[in-house]
């Protein structure tokens, strides 16, 4: 039998597709326009070929800032990921604990970015800060703004505060879909608590895991408001990471050819590391 298939669902989605193309399509080719070419004001622009990328990738200062990028979303990974496992494994699954659970851990996640980073620049201030008035008060000497390491565990763990609950609530949501035929089965045979989690909690959230690695690392890789308003990229260049080099060269410095290469570039790398984290897992769960 012969399946006739309806495609007028298309002609009510092609004005999004379109809309969504042409507005990713124009800045995406002024960048690539801007990347090829050079400038001396006067709105005039001359021809550099390749020579911009060639800089870029050749930069001690790309290096370096590509380093600390890399550096941070593997410390998010490292720990954002097993804690929002074990988060959503502490939730409730029945009750009204379920619901004031869900809330509490949404919470941090409709904080706009801008105030994340200004509530932790206050809450790190030695003079008025819980945080940095309380490790004063014990001794530890704690300074974001002048020692590189305070700055980096400030940053790191501002983004652990704001973005675990992500990780937490796709983990639990992987979780509420086991039937509790698997826990029945699992009680009846003895199994430990270890045994559950190892065979029948985390392989039914490798789908949900994947999603939160991605997302995780591409947002991370990504990050700029947060550490823009506490550190400024500082002290020094301790927290200076790609999208913050980036936005200093191209409105700081306005070399806008060397910025757009730069983003270009960035934008790669993000494609490339996000598609070898996808086709990883994606095997490593098929193999299983």
């Amino acid at each position: 039998m012969n399946k006739t298939w309806n495609n007028k669902a298309w002609f009510m989605v092609l004005p999004v597709f379109l809309l969504v193309a042409i507005s990713a399509i124009i800045p995406l080719m002024t960048v690539v326009n801007y990347s090829v070419q050079d400038t001396f004001g006067n709105n005039e622009f001359f021809w550099n070929g390749t020579d911009w990328f060639v800089d870029t990738l050749t930069s001690e200062r790309f290096h370096a800032a590509l380093v600390r990028n890399l550096s941070f979303s593997l410390i998010i990974l490292a720990i954002e990921i097993p804690l929002g496992i074990g988060i959503s494994l502490t939730i409730p699954k029945k009750g009204w604990g379920v619901s004031v659970c869900l809330v509490l851990m949404a919470l941090p996640l409709l904080i706009p970015w801008n105030v994340v980073g200004t509530i932790w620049q206050v809450f790190g201030r030695v003079d008025i800060g819980l945080l940095g008035h309380t490790l004063a008060a014990l001794g530890l000497d704690y300074n974001y703004v002048q020692d590189p390491i305070d700055a980096w565990a400030t940053v790191v763990a501002m983004d652990v505060w704001h973005w675990t609950s992500l990780v937490a609530l796709l983990c639990y949501a992987g979780l509420s879909a086991i039937p509790d035929a698997y826990y029945q089965a699992a009680k009846i045979d003895g199994a430990s608590r270890w045994a559950v989690f190892r065979y029948i909690q985390l392989p039914k959230m490798k789908r949900v895991l994947t999603i939160a690695v991605l997302l995780r690392f591409m947002d991370s890789f990504m990050i700029y408001t947060e550490p823009f308003v506490v550190t400024g990229g500082g002290p020094g260049n301790s927290t200076t990471f790609l999208s913050i080099d980036l936005v200093k060269m191209a409105i700081g410095q306005f070399d806008l050819g060397p910025a757009a290469a730069m983003s270009i570039i960035y934008f790669l790398i993000i494609l490339l590391l996000s598609w070898i984290f996808y086709t990883v897992m994606t095997n490593s769960e098929g193999a299983n």
